[in-house]
Parts: structure tokens; C-alpha cells; sequence
């Protein structure tokens, strides 16, 4: 009796110390929180600089994912990574992020479905047709791979179905899984107003203007305060975290090249989009046009800094369709060898996981000797590609020839590069402008960034041929397609501007698994062993277990 007594005892206690040890647990849990994520590619960690975001919300950021409905497998795997990934955010803020999905196609009638659709479309979100299969049956569905973020009385349509399409289905939607970390974080970023940066929009050289420039200028102005300087009016450029110079066409002055240069050298951020060769386009719809470089002043500048643009322009079989007359006077759609499409980026968060972009007369980039730079190549021409260099016959009348594919077999050519480092200055052994402030003037100061696309219509919008109104940046009038200037041009000025780290979230892999098509073959075996086996295992541990129990109390001899 006293044993029995002993032994209960002793299991209260063992009972007691296991409770008082989760409590313990517990209060420890709730002062030092952690969070374990125990897949290979840790696709369940957010990073630091997002962590830090979501702590510092002050408000609820509501958020509202249209993904959802009967979705094929792929879309399910996308809506099931946008709960994961909103469900992060919401512990780490503290539920300050809370998010609700919607089914866009409940809508009772077709024109209460089409409203909200149009209301969808004007927040940025655009429905998506799939072509599926269903039990043999070929169906056709709309989804809204979209959500909106509200916070404080403002709020922000985003995308989420974003990558290269030329990759194929499974690939697009991998890449927007590994984009969703950032496409929330900056969205919640932009709302809460946080570290919002000023940009330098470069005017007085014959840049884009409000009308060719009005898509870019719009998405930076929702993110950044965008001011346009002129450089005659001698500004102080220190005072901005970017300069952006899109599209120049006059020759810069020596003063201003000193006051662009000197920002530079004293750790200021650049970004340029330059034609180094002129086309007129009207010229080239009229019939035959020669191009010749543009003198714009800057080649020195460039050369110092570490890279040449060249002159030339690189023509590419992977490029945009252009409409031209054939002989019989009907409209037809050819590949225009100097608007070339970019499919290939370099691995880098401002160009990681882009659709195509599509480029107009550019150049060829080629790096030259300039200690203490980093250079990296950010956009190239396919290998399908040549360079012919200036002065260049452009005419419509050569798209009748018939193109030889050996004649394009020369690239790929970088046509952006960002260069990272402390820059020498132009004006080191040169004698300085009269008519600038010289005082702290600097030859090597500070380690400064600048990007240099060879294209300035990488920027430019198109126009509305009924209307005259902008179009958004990337929008072909011909094709209605949009290709990913402007998420190309974005991300570059994200990463120039981003001292917090969000962007480096575009630099997440999530890696496919795809199932074993010769195994799936073979479902009706691996669904057997797949039941059958687990029975076996318990019936085999359970003879084995009554075996030596019967043989230990003596029953099997």
C-alpha cells in the first residue's frame, strides 16, 4: 500500500513540475519570441528590414487578396503562399496586419461582376484569364491575382502574379511567391509614409516632359517627393537622395556636368537613361533616316566613371512587332530589329524575376579601366543580336528583306550597367568652371552608385493615338501589350533609394519540387504502398510487442 501510495505520489509530481515547467515556458515564450522555420530554402523567414517595418506600424494596415474561388493547382500554391506569407506579417506586427480574401466572381449579376471589375482594374489590379482543364473539359476563367492594402485612409492596389513569362507557367508563379515579401513590404512602406525620399527629376537638356514622362513621374510620385530642377538654377543636388536624368537630347554645359559630377563624387545616386545615337521617328515613318551621334557632352563623364556607350545600335531578332504596309497594301505586323526585347537581367534585386522590357534604338555597353568600381551588368540583348555601328540607314523598306540568322549571332550585349564605388572625378587634372561654387570641390570623397541605361525611351510613355492622353509606361499601341518598363524602372530606383533593405527580399528562392512524371505513371502502386504499408508497420510492431510481453511474464517458453 505505501509503494502504491509512493508511486502516485511520485506522478503528481512528475505531473506538477511538466505544468509548472510550460508555464515557465510560456511566460519565457511571451518575452523573448522566436519562430522556427525548418524548410531548406527558408521560405517561411521574412527579412530583418520588413521584421523592423511591421514592428514600427502605428495603425492597422488592412489588407484584401482577391486570389480566391475555384482555383486550378498552380493559383491554389499562390494563394496558399500569400496566406503563409500574411500570416508572418500579422504575427510580427502584432496583428496590426490583418487581411481578409475575396472571391471577386460572387457578385450577383453580370453587371454588379463588371463594375467591380472595373473598380478592380482602376486600382491597379487586372484580371487574368486561365485556360485549365476539367475533367476533360477545356474551361476558361478570370482571376484577380491582386490585392489592396489600406492604412490610415490611404490605399495601394498591387499585383501579385509578377516574372518572365517567356518561362512558362510554373516558373511565373514561383517567382511571384519568392516576389511576395517585397510586393507587401514596399506597398506597406509607401502607405505608412515612412522614410519617404526626395528625387531630383533633371530638366533643361531637351528630357522627358510631362507627357512623355507622365506614367514614370505618376508611380514615383506615389512612393517619393519628386522635384524637377533645372541645373542653370544652381541648385544644391546634396539634398536629394536620387538624380534621375531620362532622355537628354542637348549638350550639358561644362556647369552642369560639374554640379552632376560632384554629387556623384561626394556619394550621391545616379540614375541615367541616355541615347547616345539620334533617331527621329517621324523622319524613319517618312522613309529613309541616317542616325548620327547625339553630342551630349557626357562621354568624358562616362569614360571616367568606368564605362563607354557606344556608337552604335544594337539590333536584335528577339524584339517588339511593328506594323508596316506590304505590297498589296495590307497592314501587317513584322519584327523590328532595333526595338529589342529584354528577357535577360542579371541576378540582382532591381532586375531579378522581371517580365520583358522593351527597349528603342539603343547602344552597346562596354566597361572600361576605374580603380575602385564595381560594375555590373544589369540588361543584355539576346544572343540573337548584332551592333552596327554609326552613321546607321534606318528604314521601315528593309523589314521586306529577308534576314539572314547568321547575321545575328553576335551577342549578348550589356546594355545597363551599375557602377559602385568611390568615383574620380571628371574634372581631376581640368581646370574647373568659372561660374560654379568650387569650394568643396572633391577629386574622390564618397562611395556613391549610378546606373546607366543606354536608352531613353526605356522611360518614355506611349501616347493614345484617339485620345493624345499618356499611356502607361510600357503599353504598345499596336500589340495592347505591357511589357515591365516601368517594374524595371522602379525597382532600379527602389534599390538606389532603399537604405532600409526591403528590396533585398526580391533576392528570395523558393525552389520548384516538381513530382516524378515516370512515378506519377505508377500512382495505383504508390497509393497501395502508400495504405498498405502503415498497417503492415502497426501489425508487425503490435505481434512483435504481445511476442516478448508473453515471453517475458513466461506464457512462450
Amino acid at each position: 500500500m505505501v509503494k502504491f501510495f509512493k508511486i502516485k505520489a511520485s506522478g503528481f509530481l512528475i505531473l506538477a513540475n511538466g505544468i509548472m515547467l510550460a508555464i515557465i515556458l510560456n511566460q519565457l515564450a511571451q518575452i523573448y519570441f522566436f519562430r522556427l522555420d525548418l524548410t531548406e530554402e527558408k521560405r517561411f523567414t521574412i527579412k530583418q528590414p520588413t521584421k523592423d517595418l511591421l514592428r514600427s506600424l502605428d495603425d492597422v494596415v488592412y489588407v484584401e487578396v482577391f486570389l480566391e474561388g475555384d482555383l486550378n493547382a498552380g493559383f491554389r500554391r499562390l494563394n496558399s503562399s500569400i496566406k503563409d506569407m500574411l500570416e508572418e506579417f500579422r504575427v510580427y506586427s502584432k496583428n496590426k496586419v490583418r487581411y481578409n480574401f475575396i472571391n471577386p466572381t460572387i457578385a450577383k449579376g453580370n453587371r454588379a461582376q463588371q463594375e467591380f471589375i472595373l473598380e478592380l482594374a482602376k486600382k491597379g489590379i487586372q484580371p487574368k484569364s486561365v485556360i485549365d482543364q476539367k475533367d476533360g473539359q477545356r474551361t476558361e476563367q478570370l482571376v484577380f491575382p491582386g490585392a489592396i492594402l489600406s492604412y490610415g485612409g490611404s490605399e495601394k492596389g498591387i499585383m501579385l502574379l509578377k516574372g518572365n513569362m517567356t518561362q512558362g507557367a510554373q516558373s511565373v508563379l514561383n517567382q511571384s511567391i519568392e516576389g511576395l515579401e517585397f510586393e507587401f513590404a514596399s506597398a506597406i512602406q509607401d502607405l505608412t509614409g515612412t522614410n519617404r525620399k526626395n528625387i531630383a527629376w533633371i530638366e533643361g537638356h531637351g528630357e522627358l516632359d510631362n507627357i512623355n514622362g507622365a506614367s514614370l513621374l505618376q508611380e514615383l510620385r506615389q512612393s517619393y517627393n519628386v522635384f524637377k530642377i533645372n541645373l542653370t538654377e544652381k541648385p544644391e543636388l546634396k539634398k536629394f537622395d536620387l538624380v534621375i536624368i531620362a532622355k537628354p537630347t542637348q549638350r550639358f554645359a561644362e556647369d552642369d556636368i560639374y554640379r552632376i559630377d560632384q554629387y556623384l563624387i561626394h556619394g550621391g545616386k545616379l540614375l541615367m537613361m541616355i541615347d547616345v545615337i539620334g533617331v527621329n521617328m517621324d523622319s524613319v515613318n517618312n522613309g529613309e533616316f541616317f542616325a548620327f551621334p547625339n553630342d551630349l557632352g557626357l562621354e568624358n563623364s562616362f569614360f571616367k566613371y568606368g564605362v563607354r556607350i557606344n556608337n552604335d545600335l544594337v539590333q536584335d531578332r528577339v524584339s517588339l512587332l511593328v506594323p508596316i504596309k506590304t505590297d498589296n497594301s495590307q497592314m501587317t505586323q513584322i519584327e523590328w530589329p532595333f526595338f529589342p526585347l529584354i528577357n535577360h537581367y542579371a541576378e540582382h534585386p532591381a532586375t531579378r524575376n522581371l517580365d520583358a522590357s522593351v527597349l528603342k534604338y539603343t547602344s552597346s555597353i562596354d566597361t572600361v579601366k576605374a580603380l575602385g568600381i564595381k560594375k555590373t551588368p544589369l540588361l543584355f540583348s539576346s544572343g540573337y543580336s548584332r551592333k552596327i555601328s554609326a552613321p546607321i540607314k534606318i528604314s521601315f523598306n528593309d523589314l521586306r528583306k529577308e534576314i539572314n540568322p547568321e547575321n545575328f549571332s553576335k551577342g549578348p550585349f550589356a546594355m545597363g550597367y551599375l557602377l559602385e564605388g568611390k568615383f574620380t572625378s571628371v574634372f581631376k587634372n581640368r581646370f574647373l568652371p568659372e561660374r560654379v561654387d568650387t569650394t568643396n570641390f572633391s577629386i574622390v570623397d564618397k562611395e556613391g552608385k549610378l546606373i546607366v541605361i543606354s536608352d531613353g525611351d526605356v522611360a518614355q510613355n506611349s501616347i493614345n493615338l484617339q485620345t493624345g492622353r499618356p499611356q502607361e509606361l510600357g503599353f504598345d499601341n499596336y500589340s495592347k501589350r505591357i511589357f515591365a518598363n516601368q517594374d524595371l524602372l522602379m525597382n532600379i530606383v527602389a534599390w538606389l533609394e532603399d537604405d532600409s533593405g526591403i528590396i533585398n527580399a526580391r533576392s528570395r528562392e523558393v525552389e520548384i519540387r516538381p513530382l516524378d512524371k515516370e512515378k506519377i505513371k505508377r500512382k495505383d502502386f504508390w497509393q497501395v504502398i502508400n495504405l498498405a504499408l502503415p498497417l503492415l508497420l502497426l501489425s508487425l510492431i503490435g505481434i512483435a510487442k504481445t511476442y516478448f510481453r508473453m515471453r517475458k511474464y513466461g506464457i512462450v517458453k
